[in-house]
């Protein structure tokens, strides 16, 4: 017997018509490239939305077809993420940070019929545009009239303006009752080892992950707030930020390209702003600015951090000089992409400040709706006890079964598991920490040495910026660790004194062999260190190599 309830499809455009519906006055507020601040409205928003639709079908594009975008976080965008899969269509972020040969595999990969693309990546699309000539067949430049650049394309690819088309559009366009299964975005991994690969989610895994975030042991976002995703819209559909703040009909505040500590403190004063969500390099940069010129953040309640390990700097230094609650958050590009929160059980009520912080710095819970085990080498699920570490999987409505254009289930193992090359525990009140990627933990002398811990005791030094550690080959135990590090601005490094840091806090046979001073580290077009560089480089560091 099945239950009486109405179906109603859990489809991304009716999130946009509830906000425009039950909050259309809240604003949206963005940080334009000529650098003004532009206003609209969560109802606004949804008509140019259904604008936008019929502007998408007069280029051509029909169902399932891919609209890809090269932008910033900003209104404009905002309406792509809306009108492109509300009409059938699948909104393609493109990190524009990659290399142009990766971003033209990509745009060919997809198929991508239409590119957004945001005035500041002219060069980009001029540099690509004959390697993407066989699929793209218009580029429509995000910005007014008046500030459209020039730009020669192939033959058979027309350069348009946005807000023309816009303006031109009848708003009368009634959003499709779609089947709920329908793709409706698409986004790549970095590539960081080979190729990127596509993850298209559905309108119904999108919901679901939109719900789940809105939890209030998650984000928990409200009417009231006003939300910062720094996390860039082509990055994982910043996190799911858009979708769930119109379900909460909370404000948005999108600070377009500029990211610095300076840029990012002005808006948030100036816009109170409640919530912000980023990776860790960029609230270490507002920290920065905020030491040095005697800042306050006025609003700022959370600040979600993800996308690597959030030193315990953060955590320490936000909440006691400035009354902001830093909560650690992961997930993947395949999870759409949250999987755990970080926020403590009644059981940590009792918690001195040592222990809180140690409980912060882990990745936290599972997000209801999905499910995690941690497995050894061969296969066998080991126990939550938090300290067990083995290879991390999750299953759930939200997580990929296969990479775009691969066999249906091909990513998953026989009883269904995605493997996320994490290592992690999971302790006895199911809160899962990172300790590694598989392919960085380092194998001395047949045992596990966490990465992710060295580096988080090392950028506690208040002489350290950043820090990697990477293995080294070595004669008698396999891999030893090296620790390389970059100062912070006026400072001298002793090596000595960065490794007396370890002492009393890890094992004396997981202190890393050599301290590299660095001026840089080298990252990801995603902000992430990128480790591949530096394993290659210093492999024979320690003269086995």
């Amino acid at each position: 017997m099945l239950g009486q309830m109405q179906h109603q499809p859990l489809l991304i455009s009716s999130l946009l018509t509830h906000a425009a519906r039950h909050h259309g006055g809240t604003e949206i507020v963005s940080k334009t490239e000529e650098g003004a601040i532009h206003r609209t409205t969560w109802a606004e928003v949804e008509h140019r939305a259904r604008k936008l639709a019929r502007v998408l079908a007069g280029l051509g594009v029909g169902p399932s077809d891919r609209v890809g975008t090269l932008a910033w976080n900003g209104y404009r965008h905002l309406e792509i993420y809306y009108g492109a899969p509300g009409m059938g269509a699948i909104c393609h972020t493109i990190n524009p940070r990659l290399h142009p040969d990766d971003i033209a595999y990509i745009v060919n990969h997809a198929g991508d019929r239409v590119l957004f693309v945001d005035p500041s990546f002219t060069g980009l699309i001029g540099t690509i545009a004959p390697a993407i000539r066989d699929h793209v067949r218009a580029v429509v430049m995000l910005t007014a009239p008046e500030h459209m650049p020039a730009l020669t394309l192939p033959p058979g690819m027309r350069l348009l303006c946005y807000d023309e088309l816009v303006a031109a559009a009848d708003g009368d366009f009634a959003w499709p009752k779609l089947e709920e299964e329908t793709a409706s975005s698409l986004c790549y991994t970095s590539g960081t080892t080979g190729r990127p690969k596509g993850v298209l989610y559905s309108h119904r895994s999108t919901v679901l992950h939109g719900y789940a975030i809105n939890m209030t042991d998650v984000l928990g976002l409200r009417a009231i707030d006003r939300v910062l995703p720094v996390v860039p819209m082509f990055h994982v559909n910043a996190w799911g930020i858009p979708y769930a703040a119109a379900m909460a009909g909370a404000a948005l505040v999108l600070p377009g390209r500029h990211l610095d500590g300076a840029s990012l403190h002005g808006l948030m004063n100036a816009e109170r702003v409640t919530i912000a969500t980023g990776v860790p390099t960029v609230w270490m940069g507002l920290l920065a600015h905020l030491r040095a010129t005697g800042g306050r953040l006025d609003t700022v309640k959370v600040i979600m951090t993800g996308g690597s390990a959030c030193p315990p700097l953060l955590l320490e230094a936000f909440g006691a000089e400035f009354g902001v609650s830093v909560e650690h958050g992961w997930g993947m590009t395949e999870m759409s992409p949250v999987g755990t929160y970080n926020k403590p059980k009644p059981a940590h009520a009792g918690l001195d400040p040592a222990g809180r912080l140690r409980l912060g710095l882990k990745q936290g819970r599972i997000l209801c709706g999905l499910d995690m085990k941690i497995v050894d080498g061969d296969g066998r699920e080991l126990p939550w006890d938090g300290k067990a570490f083995g290879d991390l999987k999750v299953r759930g409505p939200w997580v990929t079964e296969a990479y775009f254009g691969d066999a249906p289930g091909s990513a998953l193992d026989a009883e269904g598991w995605f493997a996320t090359g994490d290592v992690a525990t999971i302790d006895p009140e199911g809160f899962m920490e990172i300790t590694d990627r598989s392919k960085d933990v380092i194998k001395s002398g047949g045992e596990w040495i966490s990465s992710i811990a060295l580096e988080n005791i090392a950028v506690s030094h208040p002489d350290v910026a950043e820090a990697a550690v990477v293995a080294a080959t070595h004669a008698k135990w396999d891999e030893r660790p090296v620790l390389i590090v970059v100062p912070r601005p006026g400072r001298a490094i002793d090596p000595a004194a960065v490794l007396a840091m370890y002492q009393g806090k890890v094992a004396n046979w997981w202190v890393p062999d050599a301290v590299v001073v660095l001026d840089e580290l080298p990252h990801t077009a995603t902000g992430k260190i990128q480790k591949t560089v530096l394993r290659d480089r210093f492999r024979g560091h320690l003269g086995a190599g």
